[in-house]
């Protein structure tokens, strides 16, 4: 009873597992985690300027330039800078497909600006299959804007 107990345990974790790790292709229209709009969007470049008391709640309109390669559990979004937003998803509800880098997405959720560790940076720098050599260079914490997305629209 036990061994057929074990063995559906195992059998549900796996197809559970397997089926967060997979997202539809990013295509024009698509849709990831709550139903959103491009209504409202300001640009990923005007983000910082927009962040209250440490802390913004809305939408942002950018090209995605980096996905997690693992699984989809973030992306960057590039500002006109050149530096880079993190998104993560709320809660890991959803995840993104791989596809989806250079495409212009808006992101709904809350940002804020946090100092990411090294040991952070190194771990993305991993899920993003960055060369031994390029996670070495990474040394020091931080500080850059991330936000937790609870929609994704495909542009």
């Amino acid at each position: 009873m036990k061994r057929t107990l074990l063995a559906f345990a195992c059998l549900f974790a796996f197809f559970s597992i397997r089926a967060q790790s997979t997202a539809a292709p990013a295509e024009k229209g698509a849709q990831y985690g709550a139903p959103i709009t491009a209504e409202g969007a300001i640009a990923a470049s005007d983000l910082d300027s927009k962040v209250k008391n440490n802390q913004f709640t809305g939408k942002i309109k950018g090209k995605v330039t980096d996905v997690c390669l693992k699984k989809g559990c973030w992306m960057k979004i590039k500002k006109d800078d050149g530096e880079k937003i993190m998104v993560t998803f709320k809660d890991y509800e959803f995840f993104m497909p791989a596809n989806i880098v250079d495409k212009e997405v808006v992101i709904a959720g809350t940002a804020d600006i946090k100092d990411m560790s090294v040991k952070q940076q190194k771990h993305y720098a991993a899920d993003a299959h960055m060369s031994k050599a390029e996670i070495d260079k990474i040394k020091e914490p931080k500080k850059e804007t991330q936000f937790v997305a609870n929609g994704v629209l495909v542009l």
